[in-house]
């Protein structure tokens, strides 16, 4: 275990307290908001329902628009009130939990409610298309999303991240685009970015968990406190720093892992399903047959 820090050190983590916990309570009822979450949530909401309007009758689907609108009120809920409270006040564990949300749950509840035409356009422009159909290969989308999440979890880039908001949000954003396009060969619509065959989806699952497998184990076995901005903050539940940090790291560990394990499995179902002969080929044809009926907008 690390040494205990010297009265000069202790005197900055005191100071960094009061910097970060600005007399901070945590209560179900007392729910804080963020504007940037608000304006940020508001123009994606704009944007998409400004493009479904303009669908000239044939718009996303009802699913479509409850599956949309379902993730942008989870991350309105996990980025402010007592789960957003929780994380970057109290404890480095429920920073962990708002984060899996983050990468696991909304970005298929927003593609899942993002119909194909809505993105076409877009690939019109070279510079757009080009850079898409790059960055959503499996291999590109599989690195980005994990070097983005081994990159932020440094500690000097994560303390700077509690310490100003600014670079927080930054954090936030890249989690979130980077899953989106871990997401993407698994669910894409769009024929010209194509999704993986089943075979090659369940394989990108198990590949999925070996990264994020060691980052949880280098956060949950580590001799000290790696984020010593959450030792300044006020205990609650008797947890202790060392003790929220192994439960932080077991929770993308284990949870994380299992929910791969999980998408493999629905995989493997519906390969079988479809007939494990085709090798996904017949879903990419009927989903490229179907989207070529619906003109350019």
């Amino acid at each position: 275990m690390a040494a205990a820090p010297d009265g000069g050190v202790s005197g900055v983590l005191m100071a960094l307290a009061l910097l970060l916990h600005p007399a901070q309570t945590l209560a179900l009822d007392d729910w804080t908001i963020h504007p940037s979450t608000v304006i940020g949530l508001t123009a994606l909401g704009w944007l998409y329902f400004r493009r479904a309007r303009s669908a000239q009758g044939v718009g996303p689907s009802t699913g479509q628009r409850v599956a949309f609108c379902s993730g942008l009120l989870l991350l309105f809920l996990i980025l402010n009130g007592p789960l957003h409270d929780l994380s970057d006040f109290y404890l480095f564990s429920g920073h962990m939990v708002q984060h899996l949300i983050m990468e696991l749950i909304v970005p298929p509840l927003l593609i899942a409610g993002t119909p194909g035409w809505m993105l076409r356009p877009a690939l019109g422009w070279p510079v757009v298309g080009a850079l898409a159909r790059r960055i959503t290969t499996p291999i590109m989308a599989f690195a980005i999303f994990n070097v983005t999440l081994s990159i932020w979890h440094i500690p000097a880039l994560y303390n700077t991240a509690l310490l100003h908001h600014n670079v927080h949000i930054l954090q936030h954003v890249t989690f979130l685009v980077a899953s989106v396009l871990m997401w993407w060969p698994f669910m894409s619509s769009l024929p010209e970015l194509p999704r993986l065959s089943y075979p090659g989806q369940m394989l990108y699952c198990f590949l999925m968990t070996l990264p994020m497998s060691v980052v949880a184990i280098y956060i949950a076995m580590a001799d000290s406190v790696l984020y010593p901005l959450y030792a300044s903050s006020p205990r609650l539940w008797g947890i202790s720093p060392k003790m929220d940090q192994l439960i932080g790291g077991l929770i993308m560990w284990i949870p994380g892992g299992l929910f791969f394990y999980g998408v493999m499995t629905v995989v493997f179902f519906r390969w079988q399903r479809q007939g494990a002969g085709g090798d996904g080929a017949d879903e990419a044809q009927g989903s490229r047959g179907a989207l070529a009926a619906v003109p350019s907008r």
